[in-house]
């Protein structure tokens, strides 16, 4: 059973309760903290935007505590403290609504945290406004997306434990989206260009669902989002689809199915790779890294970065998949200068 030890939690409890504290109550200068914890969850009443946490994780006894929040993302690695020791971590949110899939339910509105982990302690927690973070936002289909329920997950939603405090990632991926679908709905690339600031990162990843996407279309639509972001200042990055865990008889992955080619024969990866030199964009070539992972891992090994075992799926990822390519993409913007190499974790 796990065993959730709060160590400031019980005096705070006794003398103002756990109800949520509004952040106008403070009128929006003194941090949000442990008053707005129980065992196991926190819930913070503020306006959509974005938030550092910091937290301090342990207690009496030795303990092992992970953070999740929103929809099902993942925030913070779970994070050993010794007994008697506490640990200060900090990480940046984005809160939005939808709190998910920009196409899903609106979800609860404010910050919702989740404490997991084999033995989870939390002796504080404070909740300020983000002054300076910078936004990498996500642009793609389900492979990438916040997805709602087990045991599916998107590697957008297993990114954000991988960076540091003042980069806060901006899932505006969505299932069953294609280059056409994404910039035709006002709730998706209507609603994530304006956003963009000066300096933050978009990537984009899509292609699964370009299946009827003829290639001259495909490349203007890639073509319109670059164009798109430069516009507002942000720095496009293009990044190729992963691969669907499909195997030829010689255990290789050297098929259309499996790189992403559509039935038109266009050759997705091929097109994103050219519209990125063509372009001068950064390219993330997550194709080309997913293959050689699986094909290194073989048909059996393989199956657990997919949903093979849960649903016969061979191209969704399981929560153990979305965390490792999520680390994939992390190892890629750092290779290419994207963000600093002291702004991410490893691991």
């Amino acid at each position: 059973m796990r065993r959730f030890n709060l160590a400031v939690l019980a005096a705070v409890t006794l003398s103002t309760g756990l109800a949520a504290v509004p952040a106008h109550a403070y009128g929006g200068q003194r941090p949000l903290g442990i008053e707005n914890c129980t065992a196991g969850a926190c819930h913070f009443d503020v306006p959509p935007g974005t938030y550092d946490v910091k937290v301090l994780l342990g207690g009496d006894a030795a303990s092992s505590t992970r953070v999740t929040g929103e929809a099902r993302r993942s925030l913070l690695p779970e994070t050993a403290a010794p007994a008697g020791e506490r640990v200060a971590r900090s990480f940046t949110v984005n809160v939005r609504t939808p709190e998910g899939e920009p196409t899903g339910a609106a979800g609860s509105p404010g910050l919702d945290l989740v404490l997991g982990g084999s033995a989870p302690a939390l002796a504080d927690i404070k909740v300020t406004p983000a002054r300076h973070a910078r936004q990498i936002f996500l642009v793609g289909d389900s492979t990438v997306c916040d997805q709602p329920g087990d045991p599916y997950s998107g590697w957008g939603q297993r990114l954000p434990q991988y960076l540091a405090k003042g980069l806060s990632v901006a899932n505006y991926a969505d299932s069953g989206e294609s280059t056409v679908s994404y910039l035709a709905d006002s709730r998706l690339w209507g609603t994530v260009q304006p956003l963009i600031r000066p300096g933050d990162l978009v990537l984009i990843q899509l292609a699964h669902n370009d299946k009827t996407t003829d290639e001259a279309t495909y490349r203007a639509n890639l073509e319109t989002l670059v164009t798109g972001v430069r516009a507002k200042g942000g720095e496009p990055v293009l990044v190729t689809p992963i691969v669907r865990r499909w195997f030829n008889a010689d255990g290789t992955l050297d098929n259309g199915t499996a790189l992403l080619v559509n039935g038109l024969g266009v050759d997705h990866p091929a097109v994103v790779r050219s519209v990125a030199a063509a372009q001068d964009v950064p390219l993330i070539d997550l194709t080309a890294k997913t293959k050689a992972l699986v094909e290194s891992l073989g048909v059996e090994a393989s199956k657990a970065l997919y949903l093979y075992n849960e649903k016969r799926d061979n191209t969704h990822t399981s929560v153990h998949g979305a965390t490792v390519y999520a680390g994939l993409v992390r190892d890629e913007l750092v290779a290419r200068h994207l963000v600093p190499e002291g702004r991410v974790r490893v691991g």
